[in-house]
């Protein structure tokens, strides 16, 4: 593969922390293996938290990359190709092999759902541009860990989970624009309103972790906040798809 960003001269500090970077980017890997083996052996709680784990590191990894100009760094790295596969076993692979183990779908309908998910995700994550310009998501971001954790606590019919995990199938290929909650440069320019999408996303987390920790029990508090923190997101997304800021406002940045 071709190396767009040929090595320069950079510090001793600088390129350990890249590869420390990408080390902690490629460990999002072996959660995965680790989720699967969860699955496997039927605990799902743990599966659960290790999807969420994942999560965690897909949230920060690109942030710490970003700081340190890892293109820079580790140039013979291709990062994103590293994050793009990690993410695609994660938010997809681990969680259909959790649809097949469980009976959160029909059962003779369970296969073709599962490989409707992959396609539609293989489809999302290798469209040139997935992510836009302007740093958001096009189309239904492949986020199957987190709807198998809202199927998991809800206990909803199998045929309704499967109706949900369609159409977001299908949302895959409708050009909406969803928020990425680590790149919110250009959500809007008020810098207060960008900080407070911030600290409402870290509440959904808190929320949603609060909700594993306690189950099978619940709490209309935490059900609330990680309700409204979804409501919200996709409000916003929809309003910033047909509402983009303007050619003037990324000029002035």
């Amino acid at each position: 593969m071709k190396n767009d960003y040929p090595l320069k001269q950079v510090s001793f500090t600088q390129r350990t922390l890249g590869w420390l970077i990408h080390a902690f980017t490629a460990s999002g890997a072996c959660v995965a293996l680790l989720s699967l083996l969860a699955i496997y052996e039927y605990n799902l709680l743990l599966a659960l938290w290790l999807m969420g784990a994942a999560i965690v590191i897909d949230a920060v990894d690109g942030i710490f990359a970003r700081k340190v100009k890892i293109k820079e760094a580790v140039p013979e790295i291709n990062g994103e190709l590293l994050d793009n596969i990690v993410d695609f076993v994660n938010y997809t692979i681990v969680p259909c092999f959790f649809l097949l183990v469980t009976n959160l779908l029909p059962t003779h309908w369970r296969v073709f759902c599962v490989m409707i998910i992959t396609f539609s995700s293989a489809y999302q994550f290798t469209q040139v541009d997935a992510k836009t310009s302007d740093h958001f998501f096009k189309g239904f971001p492949s986020y199957w860990n987190i709807a198998v954790f809202y199927l998991f606590f809800w206990q909803m019919s199998n045929i309704t989970n499967m109706a949900i995990l369609l159409i977001l199938a299908v949302l895959s290929f409708v050009p909406i624009k969803y928020i990425y909650p680590s790149r919110m440069d250009y959500l809007t320019n008020n810098k207060l309103l960008r900080l407070g999408m911030v600290l409402m996303t870290l509440c959904w987390g808190a929320a949603t972790s609060g909700l594993l920790w306690i189950y099978p029990a619940s709490n209309h508090f935490l059900v609330a906040v990680s309700i409204g923190y979804l409501l919200l997101y996709i409000g916003i997304s929809l309003y910033r798809t047909w509402v983009p800021l303007t050619s003037t406002a990324f000029a002035a940045r």
